[in-house]
C-alpha cells in the first residue's frame, strides 16, 4: 500500500449528518434552477419577446459575475452560513419577483427577478467551498463530488414533481413555465431556512477579512493563477458548447426530444459521477484532475462536429464529465485561498458569457466546426495548470502550487 493510500485511509469519514443541511440546500437550489431559469426563454416567448429570449441567460451570468466577489467578501466577514443564507434568500426574492412579473406580463419586473436570481447564484454556488472547509484536505474532493451529486438529486426530484407543478400552475391560472418560478421561490426559501440548522465544521482561513480582493490582488496570491486558468477554461468551454450544440443539433434535423436527450446526457456527465471524480482527485492529486479534465474537454470538442446523434450524445457527456473533473479539482485547490474565491468565480462567469457571445458570432460567420476546433485548442489550457501544480509541489509546506 502506498504512503498516499495509507494516509487517505487514515482520514476520518465525511461527517454526512452535519453536512446534510448544506447538501440538501444544494439539491433544492438545483431544483429551483431547473424549474425556473431553464424555462426563462419560454417565458420570454410567452411575453411576446422571443427576440429577447437570450436576455435572461445573459442577465443571470452577468449578475452572478458581479455578485460573486461581494458574496465572497461577505462570507469572509460574516461566515459561510450568513453568506449562504443571504444568497438563498435573495434567490427566493428574485424567483418570486420573476413569477409576479411573468404572470402580470411586466417584462421589466420579470427581468429584475431574473437578475436577482443570477446574483444569488454567484453566492450560493460558493457552497462548495463551505463543504471543502468542513473536512480534512485529503477528503475535500470527495466532499465536493458529493455536493455535485446533490444537483442530480435535485434535478430528479423536481422532474418527478413536474405533474404537481403543472397542477399548481393550472390552479393559479398560469402556464407551467411561469408557475415554476413560484415553486423555485419556495425551494430557495426552504434552502435559506436549512442554513439555520447547519453548523459549519470549518471557517474561511481568513475569516474577519471584510474587503474582497481585486482581480490583480487575487492573482498575486501564489497558486491562484493556475487554479483560475483551469476553472475559467472549463466553465467557459462547457457553457459555450452546452448552449450552442443544441442549435447545431436542431439545424441537423434533430427533434426536440433528441435535443432534450442531449442535455440530459450532458447534465449526467456534469453531476452524476461526482461520487467517483471527487475521490479520484483526492487519491491521484490535482495534476491528474487538471490533465484528465483537459483530455475529456478536448475529446468533447473534437467529436462535437462529427455526424450522428450518438456521437453528439457522447460528446455532450464527455463535455460535462470534463467540466466536472476540472471543476472539482480547481475548487479543491481554491479552497486554500478564501479571499480569492469570489473574484475567481466571477472570472468563470465572465468566460462563460464571453464564450456564448463570441461562439454565436463564430457559428454565424464560420460554422460550428470552426467553433468546436477553437474550443479544442482552448481545452489544452488546463494542462498548463497541471504542469504548474507538478512544478511547484514540494514536501516543504511553505511552497504552494502556482
Amino acid at each position: 500500500m502506498s504512503t498516499q493510500t495509507r494516509a487517505l485511509s487514515s482520514v476520518p469519514a465525511l461527517p454526512l449528518g452535519r453536512l446534510a443541511p448544506l447538501y440538501g440546500a444544494q439539491a433544492l437550489a438545483t431544483g429551483a434552477a431547473n424549474v425556473s431559469t431553464i424555462l426563462a426563454s419560454l417565458v420570454m416567448s410567452g411575453l411576446g419577446r422571443e427576440d429577447l429570449s437570450g436576455v435572461p441567460a445573459t442577465l443571470i451570468s452577468g449578475s452572478a459575475a458581479l455578485s460573486a466577489g461581494f458574496f465572497g467578501a461577505l462570507m469572509l466577514a460574516r461566515g459561510r452560513r450568513a453568506g449562504l443564507a443571504a444568497a438563498f434568500a435573495l434567490g427566493a426574492l428574485g424567483a418570486g419577483l420573476g413569477f409576479l412579473g411573468a404572470r402580470a406580463a411586466l417584462l421589466p419586473l420579470f427581468l429584475l427577478g431574473t437578475a436577482l436570481l443570477g446574483a444569488a447564484q454567484g453566492g450560493y454556488q460558493q457552497a462548495r467551498y463551505a463543504a471543502a472547509e468542513s473536512v480534512p484536505e485529503a477528503r475535500r474532493g470527495t466532499a465536493l463530488g458529493l455536493l455535485m451529486l446533490m444537483s442530480v438529486v435535485g434535478a430528479v426530484l423536481i422532474t418527478g414533481f413536474s405533474g404537481a407543478v403543472e397542477r399548481l400552475s393550472a390552479r393559479l391560472g398560469t402556464a407551467p413555465e411561469i408557475g415554476g418560478w413560484l415553486v423555485g421561490a419556495g425551494l430557495l426559501g426552504t434552502a435559506a431556512l436549512l442554513m439555520l440548522f447547519w453548523r459549519p465544521l470549518g471557517t474561511p482561513a481568513q475569516a474577519g477579512t471584510s474587503t474582497k480582493l481585486s482581480l490583480r490582488a487575487a492573482f498575486a496570491v501564489p497558486g491562484v493563477r493556475s487554479t483560475a486558468l483551469a476553472l475559467a477554461t472549463a466553465q467557459g468551454l462547457m457553457v459555450t458548447l452546452m448552449s450552442l450544440t443544441p442549435l447545431r443539433a436542431h439545424h441537423a434535423g434533430m427533434d426536440h426530444g433528441g435535443v432534450a436527450a442531449l442535455i440530459s446526457g450532458h447534465i449526467a456527465g456534469m453531476f452524476a459521477l461526482g461520487w467517483l471524480t471527487g475521490p479520484l482527485v483526492d487519491r491521484l492529486g490535482l495534476s491528474f484532475g487538471y490533465g484528465g479534465g483537459a483530455a475529456l474537454l478536448l475529446a468533447a470538442a473534437l467529436t462535437a462536429p462529427l455526424p450522428g446523434a450518438t456521437v453528439l450524445g457522447v460528446s455532450m457527456f464527455l463535455l460535462g464529465l470534463g467540466w466536472n473533473l476540472a471543476f472539482v479539482t480547481g475548487s479543491k485547490a481554491l479552497a486554500r485561498f478564501p479571499a480569492a474565491q469570489g473574484v475567481t468565480d466571477g472570472l468563470g462567469y465572465v468566460a462563460a458569457g464571453a464564450g456564448t457571445l463570441l461562439g454565436g458570432l463564430v457559428i454565424a460567420h464560420a460554422g460550428f466546426s470552426i467553433l468546436a476546433h477553437a474550443c479544442a485548442v482552448l481545452a489544452l489550457l488546463p494542462l498548463v495548470s497541471a504542469w504548474r501544480v507538478r512544478r511547484w509541489l514540494s514536501p516543504s509546506p511553505a511552497r504552494t502550487p502556482e
